[in-house]
């Protein structure tokens, strides 16, 4: 079974509630018809103006039967929510005023859905881009608790199924964050570790990456925070097992590992790779997707404290339903 079929049997056996705030955006429309149809959700949200979204829908030839519409303008919702952030923004020097108008946009309102159950997850970006994104989840929904970190992973799908858990690996991060500090690449590597349990359904095993091994690249700096990295996680005591710093070899030949870092409680057990950099990650996943004819799913937003998704502007409707289908796997089984 593929990757994304998978996530589409979790996601229909979950039933979670998605809300899509782009509801004026004609792709993200004829998907939200798709998730329904298929049911991956219990319950799918539009956001924006009523009669922009019928529109759309008439537009496009989807019927709005068994989705919802909401105005975040006009919700009944919108004092509660703009209450809270004020609240959650107040000490930053934020008015009431200010609060009520942020929360009336599409994105924030989202992730306040979320926030306060009212949706368990939440996909945007085919108008939005990934910044604004990133804020609204940042400023409302925050970071899981223990981390400071909002990142992103891949599921990489080998053609060759003896890497990772039969051809899956979980590659971080490979689209937010540019320099990671060493608490930072710690927190990353966690939550790749949860990405790969809720993902690929397989216990992680992971490696920090660098070009060093066990100190052979001397004392660089990026190779101190890899190290430190490490160091911060042993004192975290994780739930999985974990080694750096690793060259790429290093972490995935098992005779390399012997010889460079004998002893490794991750030899030839690796599925979940965190890169030093953005520089990194980014060109090894395109490098294994072009050269080795993997699939790259993502990237995924991971670290925050409830589960939200960022698309590329350029993303099909299919796109879309994956993408969903995946955020509402990460929300969990309830």
């Amino acid at each position: 079974m593929g990757f994304v079929e998978s996530m589409k049997i979790k996601a229909k056996n979950y039933q979670n509630k998605l809300v899509l705030p782009e509801g004026t955006e004609p792709r993200t429309v004829q998907a939200a018809r798709k998730i329904i149809d298929e049911k991956l959700a219990s319950e799918v949200t539009l956001l924006g103006d009523a009669a922009a979204v019928a529109a759309c829908a008439k537009a496009n030839g989807v019927t709005l039967d068994g989705i919802k519409v909401i105005d975040p303008s006009k919700s009944e919702w919108l004092a509660d929510f703009s209450n809270t952030y004020y609240e959650k923004r107040k000490a930053k020097g934020i008015t009431p005023e200010q609060a009520k108008a942020d929360i009336s946009g599409i994105l924030r309102f989202g992730a306040m859905m979320v926030a306060k159950g009212y949706a368990d997850a939440m996909v945007s970006g085919a108008e939005s881009t990934t910044a604004d994104l990133l804020r609204a989840g940042l400023t409302v929904i925050g970071t899981s608790p223990g981390s400071k970190t909002a990142s992103s992973c891949f599921v990489m799908d080998m053609k060759d199924k003896k890497w990772g858990s039969d051809g899956l690996m979980i590659f971080a991060d490979c689209a937010v964050i540019p320099t990671p500090s060493s608490e930072q690449l710690a927190d990353i590597a966690t939550s790749a570790a949860k990405s790969c349990r809720e993902f690929i359904g397989v216990e992680p095993v992971v490696a920090l990456l660098s070009f060093s091994t066990k100190g052979s690249g001397g004392k660089d700096e990026d190779v101190l925070r890899v190290q430190e990295a490490v160091k911060i996680l042993t004192d975290r005591k994780p739930d999985f097992l974990f080694d750096g710093e690793l060259q790429a070899d290093a972490a995935l030949i098992p005779a390399v590992t012997q010889k460079k870092a004998p002893g490794s409680p991750v030899t030839g057990k690796v599925n979940t790779i965190v890169f030093p950099d953005l520089g990194a990650g980014n060109i090894g996943y395109k490098l294994v997707q072009r050269l080795a004819g993997a699939d790259a799913f993502g990237p995924f937003l991971q670290g925050f404290a409830k589960p939200i998704s960022d698309l590329s502007r350029g993303c099909s409707i299919e796109d879309i339903v994956t993408t969903a289908a995946v955020t509402l796997v990460q929300a969990g089984k309830k």
